[in-house]
């Protein structure tokens, strides 16, 4: 789940028109009953009235789901289920090493987790959607007769091999690699079939017409040049300053701030860099919450450990466009939060505690809340 940072007036601007709109939209607007069409389940995200966003990135599209998983609850238990992965498993009468968890999200609202998952490591792949209920219980979601729908990327990139060999890949696997909500708009990252391949998208919702992407460049500090096909990993909306942006994470590390009023379809924008946070890594996971009045950031990522980023006078951060060499890291100050190791997924459960997905003992996979640091 993503969250947006505000200063007091804003805040209280922005949940005024926020609350009206949740008052007077029809967020079940176009929706209808049936079963999706799915050939993955990449990415989720929560919007309004417990919508769960769901991404297909092999049909690039993304599907709206009315979980009606809407009653709040008062508990506050920690969560802990070692061997999640083997529990999903065992659900689907398959074998641990034939799951991959791909997402993590919380309903806000519930307190229940919703795991997007692929039960098969190759084409062939079936997606199924996995709940963990505040009480720890799991469960799969049935899609069989649900109210949903449905919006399709226009510009989608090719579905097929493409170059050659060790730089062989499928670009259509990226065409989208992490979605948020905020307000009114589904927001994702991704590839396009665009030259300009890095993509942003801000679409309104309920889905009507899909429009194409804004293309994006940012300069990677890392590799000491400006990259344009290069997609985000993760993102995350957050205010710097007064000004609603994105800040998004790519491999091998920068962090870059995008102006949300600059997401516009066909337009071509240029990235802030405000942190290179070090080689040869990938960026997995972001939240952002609160701890003694301050705004952080956590990122998962796949060999620098949870980082945990301050974002004080980020609104100053200068922009970074000389290579920095050697593995160093510039900009944003972070620091590594070492009782964390080995977590891959993350989100908020409440103000206080993330859910999140680590590495246990051998191949498990455990589910965990854990205190905000």
């Amino acid at each position: 789940m993503k969250m947006l940072r505000f200063s007091f007036v804003l805040f209280l601007a922005i949940f005024t028109h926020s609350t009206v709109r949740a008052e007077t939209t029809d967020w079940f607007a176009g929706m209808r009953e049936g079963k999706p069409e799915l050939k993955s389940i990449s990415q989720l995200a929560f919007g309004p009235a417990g919508i769960l966003f769901v991404a297909d990135t092999k049909a690039a599209a993304i599907i709206a789901l009315d979980t009606s998983d809407t009653k709040s609850t008062s508990d506050t238990k920690p969560i802990k289920i070692e061997g999640i992965n083997q529990k999903v498993a065992g659900l689907l009468g398959t074998s641990a090493d034939q799951i991959l968890i791909n997402d993590l999200v919380v309903n806000p609202i519930s307190r229940n987790a919703y795991l997007a998952i692929s039960r098969g490591r190759g084409p062939d792949a079936v997606p199924v959607l996995a709940r963990v209920k505040a009480s720890s219980e799991l469960e799969v979601v049935s899609l069989d007769k649900i109210r949903f729908s449905r919006g399709d990327l226009p510009d989608a990139p090719v579905d097929g091999v493409v170059g050659e060999g060790n730089r062989q890949s499928n670009p259509r696997q990226e065409s989208i690699t992490d979605i948020a909500f905020l307000e009114d708009r589904v927001l994702i990252a991704g590839l396009s079939s665009e030259e300009f391949a890095s993509t942003l998208r801000a679409i309104p919702f309920p889905f009507k017409k899909v429009e194409h992407g804004t293309s994006v460049e940012i300069y990677h500090g890392a590799h000491g040049r400006f990259e344009t096909r290069a997609p985000i990993r993760t993102f995350v909306p957050f205010n710097v300053g007064n000004q609603p942006s994105l800040l998004a994470a790519y491999t091998c590390t920068p962090l870059v701030q995008f102006p949300i009023s600059e997401l516009k379809p066909g337009a071509k924008i240029k990235g802030k860099t405000i942190a290179e946070l070090g080689n040869r890594n990938r960026p997995l996971d972001m939240i952002v919450y609160q701890k003694d009045g301050k705004d952080y950031i956590l990122m998962a990522n796949s060999s620098r450990g949870i980082m945990k980023i301050d974002t004080d006078k980020i609104e100053k951060a200068e922009s970074i466009t000389e290579h920095v060499q050697g593995g160093g890291t510039r900009g944003q100050p972070y620091e590594t939060i070492a009782s964390w190791a080995g977590v891959d997924q993350l989100d908020k459960l409440d103000s206080q505690h993330a859910l999140v997905i680590r590495h246990g003992d051998g191949l498990l996979l455990n589910l965990e809340s854990l205190p905000l640091p």
